[in-house]
């Protein structure tokens, strides 16, 4: 398993926090006061950030890396619930009244984020109105994800549960190309690798994607799009609707 490493900490670049959406929609003033807790960590590929049942320490504010959040079995089987990039925050059940969580946390395409004290963010966000209003929003946002990833699983085929997949992950960093395995993929969505195979070597033969030695890139977002089932656009409108929203105007506070 890689170990997560500390790049750089104290007074960070704006323009870097800033590629994380809800860094970026913070006053100036809770950003100055939010600077120097936070630390720029290194997440490689595959790393656990933490099992289900630990106690959390830090909140995790991802820029260029995925996250996933994963159900995992009495009998080692496991299934993502969630993705988390550079559109939210890993640590929700901090300011939700808990310090653990049932779910495990996996860094699904390597990158880094920024690391911030359990403490600090409990003060702010008791502290900051706008702020808790914004994070509060992107946690509904994320239950959204978290139930239409169940109905995704139960009803769709391996097929366009991998289209909705790599488009949820799209979305959650800034470019087109995802650091992964297909096995990981496998894990997160719950099924057999062979069937993760298949179904990406028909994207690959379309040129809608190319998997090349752990880099993912997709080429082709439109034909993506219209291999998908409905999920991925339910998830979409309903986070474009509570963050983009509640992010713009917390930003002109």
């Amino acid at each position: 398993m890689h170990s997560i490493k500390q790049m750089t900490c104290g007074k960070l670049p704006p323009t870097t926090c800033g590629q994380n959406y809800l860094l970026n929609a913070l006053s100036g003033e809770l950003m100055a006061r939010l600077t120097p807790h936070l630390q720029l960590i290194e997440l490689p590929l595959g790393s656990a950030i933490y099992e289900a049942g630990d106690k959390l320490h830090h909140a995790y504010f991802p820029t260029n890396s995925i996250i996933s959040l994963l159900y995992v079995m009495e009998n080692g089987d496991s299934a993502e619930i969630s993705v988390i990039g550079n559109d939210g925050v890993l640590g929700t059940s901090l300011f939700l009244g808990g310090d653990s969580t049932a779910h495990r946390a996996v860094v699904q395409s390597a990158g880094s984020a920024y690391r911030v004290p359990a403490s600090i963010l409990k003060a702010e966000f008791a502290r900051d109105s706008h702020f808790r209003a914004l994070l509060l929003s992107y946690t509904q946002s994320l239950m959204t994800q978290m139930a239409q990833t169940g109905v995704c699983n139960r009803h769709h085929s391996v097929d366009q549960q991998l289209c909705r997949w790599l488009l949820l992950s799209l979305d959650r960093i800034p470019s087109n190309v995802l650091t992964m395995t297909q096995e990981l993929i496998a894990n997160m969505l719950g099924v057999r690798r062979e069937g993760v195979s298949v179904a990406a070597g028909k994207l690959q033969k379309l040129g809608i994607i190319e998997y090349h030695r752990g880099k993912l890139t997709i080429n082709d977002r439109v034909k993506l799009e219209a291999r998908c089932c409905e999920c991925y656009e339910v998830v979409k409108t309903e986070c474009e609707r509570l963050i983009h929203y509640k992010a713009g105007r917390s930003s002109r506070q």
